[in-house]
């Protein structure tokens, strides 16, 4: 019997976007070494990959906010060659950066619209802009008022400015890098549907992410990078997340968290604060022992910050007392809360932590240089052999130490952060968002940080938005709900219900 002719299949769908064969440097850093990609028109395309593994320097590219050292780059079928953001903007592609850029001192409208705003004789017609702004925000379904000052906004609202940017400039691709790492659980949910929306109307993304669960839910396609390399791409369906933390380090990741190691219950306390109050901050009362990790959860807003900037005597006391130890020391500013032993991690690397211009090594010596100099003058050489011992303790890597701390991945500046802390040898250590930003395998490098810090005896509050982080790290945690501590909880009862039951009490009271 002759066999019936199957039908010619159609032909596959030309990509939106190809990268081929890409590479890029930083002076001795291969960032990406001939990496290709095609990412399909109307889809979410994810990246991923530990820390210094290339995806932002794609993303950057992609964004024409780096230029490639070699590859070509094909939007639609059609070579582009872009030499600035503005550049890639003006041919439909867009990008949100994990720290949003607006200029706080215009309004949002004004943002949006930024360099394309309506003039007539170089007068900004204000009404026009205004419709204009209305009926952008409202075809993409956001209830954010045009009128409001940008610097105003929470981070969440300040990437709907940047995605309303690239939609005033009609944008095809949008390039999301990192646009969840600052937001709350509710925030990205929101900015979840928003990706959704904005792919349902045609838009093709690029998500960088180091949340993998995030990943999975919303790419249809995920392409793996590791050391600058393409290790596979693959449709998202066929992926999870022991199968992606493999392919971006190489080998399996056992376990997430380390082993805790409790207290004795006998053990000192090193912190004790009573009746503190403070901006943002209501009678916060609690104690922290030697080898404790206690964990501070909430909403964002909830004053978590606040009390570590307290305790830290970076924002002013108005009542209350905090007790350092024994001695009953207590740092009224930053310097004297070093001396007394009590060190700081901020929650922003880049605007409280690293001064990105200067070395690795002159970032990790910061918090040593009285005793690094000689009348008044740092000795190099000393500096030098001070922060490169803790430094390769902390596994810092990507870089010369010579080179800007700037040059480093996400994990690797953390990590400078945690070696410039142990050079003053805390015995209180205030961890805020360690992790924010870094990948799996330097998250997990920076929770063995931590558990080995309590297991000789230091001190540690964690502040984390990540409830995982939370629950695999402390001992015990308090919950705090605009600005008092609400809960406080341990053993059996740490649960992740009612960590989120404490949080959310009032707004669900107000409900019922």
């Amino acid at each position: 019997m002759a066999r019936i002719a199957e039908p010619p299949r159609p032909p596959a769908p030309r990509p939106y976007l190809e990268l081929l064969d890409v590479a890029k440097h930083f002076g001795g850093v291969q960032a990406l070494a001939g990496v290709s990609v095609a990412v399909e028109q109307g889809s979410v395309h994810a990246v991923v990959g530990e820390n210094g593994a290339g995806k932002s320097t794609l993303g950057r590219i992609v964004a024409g906010a780096v230029a490639p050292d070699r590859g070509r780059i094909l939007l639609d079928g059609v070579p582009v060659s872009f030499r600035s953001p503005r550049e890639a903007l003006e041919r439909g592609v867009g990008a949100i950066a994990q720290e949003p850029f607006v200029v706080p001192q215009l309004s949002v409208a004004e943002n949006v619209f930024l360099g394309v705003e309506p003039r007539s004789a170089g007068v900004l017609r204000g009404r026009k802009l205004r419709d204009a702004y209305a009926a952008l925000a409202e075809s993409a379904g956001f209830d954010l008022a045009g009128t409001a000052a940008a610097g105003s906004l929470r981070t969440a609202d300040q990437q709907k400015v940047e995605i309303l940017r690239a939609l005033s400039r009609d944008a095809h691709l949008i390039v999301m890098d990192e646009p969840t790492a600052a937001l709350s659980a509710r925030e990205t949910e929101q900015l979840h549907e928003i990706v959704r929306r904005l792919v349902s109307a045609g838009r093709t993304i690029v998500l960088i992410s180091h949340f993998l669960r995030e990943v999975l839910d919303l790419s249809d396609t995920v392409t793996v990078l590791r050391d600058g390399r393409l290790v596979r791409t693959a449709p998202a369906a066929a992926e999870t997340e022991s199968s992606l933390v493999e392919a971006m380090l190489g080998r399996s990741l056992t376990s997430a968290f380390p082993t805790k190691h409790v207290p004795p219950h006998d053990a000192p306390v090193l912190l004790s604060v009573r009746e503190l109050v403070a901006p943002g901050v209501e009678s916060a009362t609690f104690d922290l022992r030697a080898g404790e990790i206690l964990g501070l959860a909430g909403l964002v807003g909830a004053g978590r910050t606040e009390l570590a900037r307290a305790l830290y005597g970076a924002a002013k006391v108005t009542s209350g007392s905090v007790t350092l130890g024994e001695r009953g020391k207590r740092g009224r500013s930053p310097r004297r809360s070093l001396s007394a032993g009590l060190a700081m991690i901020p929650e922003s690397r880049k605007d409280e932590g690293l001064i990105f211009a200067r070395s690795v090594t002159e970032n990790a010596s910061l918090s040593r240089l009285r005793s690094l100099a000689s009348f008044g003058v740092v000795r190099r050489a000393r500096e030098r052999a001070t922060a490169r011992a803790m430094l390769e303790d902390c596994d810092v890597r990507g870089a010369r130490f010579s080179a800007p701390v700037g040059a480093l991945s996400g994990g690797n500046q953390q990590k400078v952060l945690f070696a410039r802390t142990l050079l003053c040898r805390p015995r209180v250590l205030i961890a805020d968002e360690p992790t924010r930003g870094v990948d799996i395998g330097a998250k997990r490098a920076i929770y063995d940080l931590l558990t080995s810090l309590a297991a000789g005896g230091v001190g540690i509050v964690l502040i984390s938005s990540e409830l995982e982080e939370i629950l695999g790290l402390a001992h015990r945690v308090l919950v705090m709900r605009r600005g008092r501590i609400v809960a406080e909880l341990e053993g059996e009862v740490m649960q992740e219900a009612a960590i989120l039951g404490a949080a959310f009490a009032d707004e669900k009271a107000a409900v019922a």
